[in-house]
């Protein structure tokens, strides 16, 4: 029995993603005959069409769909076993996709990134920003080796390591009748005054669950598409919001008029997880312990850090 070629499964799997030959003939780096004979090759073998064509684009069918999301699983399978290969000459070298969330990437990536240059000098890393779905996504198509996310957080399967926790604290504007206090418990916080992130982002669910409250506890009238955009409405007198402790000391907090009070945390239940999630067959284990070894030192002088 024929089977297909990781080649034309590159080509189909280009022409979805693209929805155009001559962008995929590109990605490629063959001409778009060579594209095309090859798709057309690969529908004969399988005896099915894959794709629509039209005069302005191309769609996959609804099995041109199924086999190119099957035959990007395929084509990421293939590229780690080449990476493993590269591993074993050296593990801390070569290079690596991470994927960040946009709440952890700038308070983690400054505090991380020299030591990472400076323990790992060999290993190139190339950083993605985008949102926790998203980033699976990214992991499970291959386009990216592994993510930082914050948990819980349901990774789909994927194998997954923590290597630090944060408590959370509560931002308000300075003339706020609680902005005094040393510290709040999520029973002390006006509700109605609440503001988070709009749905997508994991924060949101993880503040409500720092505080105990449904989904429903929050200003309906006013949601944010950043931490940045959260903090401006706190200071503007909007509301008040949860900001994770790796951003307290950031330029974006210290420089905005808020004040600031602790969570208070009992029985480890107001903080979020910050950890790496990777596909079970990417197999570059010593890499992603040095990883997260690494990531847990650069935070060692804070209160939230975990020995990798």
């Amino acid at each position: 029995m024929r089977l297909p070629t990781l080649r034309q499964l590159q080509y189909l799997t280009s022409v979805v993603e693209e929805k155009h030959f001559g962008h995929a003939a590109e990605k490629c780096f063959v001409t778009q005959s060579t594209l095309s004979a090859g798709i057309q090759d690969l529908e004969q073998l399988l005896e099915v069409s894959l794709l629509e064509r039209t005069n302005r684009k191309v769609l996959p069918t609804p099995i041109g769909e199924e086999i190119a999301s099957r035959a990007q699983q395929i084509l990421s399978l293939s590229e780690d076993l080449v990476d493993l290969a590269q591993s074993e000459k050296n593990p801390l070298s070569g290079r690596i996709q991470i994927g960040v969330i946009p709440t952890i990437s700038p308070f983690l990536l400054p505090k991380v990134l020299p030591s990472v240059r400076k323990q790992l000098p060999n290993l190139e890393i190339v950083l993605i920003e985008d949102q926790s779905e998203r980033l699976l996504d990214r992991l499970e198509a291959g386009s990216i080796d592994v993510a930082v996310l914050a948990f819980p957080f349901n990774t789909r399967g994927l194998t997954h390591r923590v290597f630090a926790k944060e408590p959370f604290w509560i931002a308000m504007p300075k003339n706020h009748n609680l902005a005094k206090a040393k510290k709040l418990k999520a029973a002390d916080l006006p509700i109605n005054e609440l503001l988070l992130l709009a749905e997508g982002h994991c924060m949101r669910e993880h503040a409500l669950s720092a505080c105990k409250l449904p989904a429903s506890a929050q200003r309906k009238s006013v949601q944010a598409t950043s931490l940045y955009t959260l903090i401006e409405m706190v200071a503007s007198g909007l509301g008040i919001t949860l900001i994770p402790d790796m951003a307290i000391n950031s330029d974006m907090v210290s420089h905005s008029d808020i004040s600031l009070v602790p969570l208070e945390n009992n029985n480890n239940q107001a903080v979020r997880e910050i950890g790496l999630v990777w596909r079970p067959s990417f197999r570059r284990t010593a890499t992603l312990e040095q990883l997260a070894k690494t990531f847990s030192d650069a935070l060692a002088d804070t209160d939230y850090s975990l020995r990798a």
